[in-house]
């Protein structure tokens, strides 16, 4: 199966703060940004699954796709206590905590990066079982990590090493098994 992925495009919101969940505008300029990100794919997918925050979701209507299915597994890192904060305001000793070991340690109220790891998994290995044959995800950068971690077996604690833009594209070929899977080049 052929799976495309596509981050959301730029959002209104603080740079300097923290968010994830939060379901945060989209930049005022999103129309042309929509346009922009619908050309870098066509549109004829089997399925089309978006992340239910209005960032992916916007996007996701874009394609006019009727079977757009949300999914929560497509969520972005849960902060926790820590969403909507400035990452100054955040207390420095669980913030630095949280740094030091983001992979296990939950913000209060959040989740761990292998907590969000195990969701997009499950995911992944519930998608492979359909019989589709070109499948669009919208979802968030996050996500879009833990994908790459999954398909390359990449070591948790090395995803922030990877950049992931707004509206950037991302394809693969999900197998039978991982053995079969692979990145697909771009056009």
């Amino acid at each position: 199966m052929e799976v495309h992925v596509i981050r959301h495009t730029p959002v209104d919101f603080d740079k300097k703060s923290c968010y994830g969940r939060l379901d945060v505008p989209l930049a005022k300029d999103f129309k042309e940004d929509l346009k922009k990100t619908k050309n870098l794919v066509d549109d004829n997918f089997d399925i089309l699954y978006s992340s239910p925050l209005s960032r992916c979701v916007l996007l996701a209507d874009e394609f006019k796709n009727e079977n757009l299915k949300t999914d929560d597994r497509l969520l972005e890192l849960n902060f926790g206590d820590w969403e909507g904060k400035r990452w100054e305001e955040i207390n420095q000793e669980d913030l630095n905590t949280w740094m030091i070991d983001f992979v296990n340690v939950a913000p209060n109220n959040g989740e761990s990066l292998s907590t969000m790891f195990d969701r997009v998994k499950d995911f992944l290995n519930e998608l492979r079982k359909e019989e589709h044959e070109k499948v669009l995800i919208i979802t968030h950068s996050g996500v879009i990590r833990c994908i790459w971690a999954y398909l390359l077996e990449i070591p948790l604690q090395n995803l922030f090493k990877l950049p992931v833009g707004f509206y950037e594209l991302f394809s693969f070929k999900l197998g039978e098994n991982s053995n079969l899977d692979s990145i697909l080049k771009l056009k």
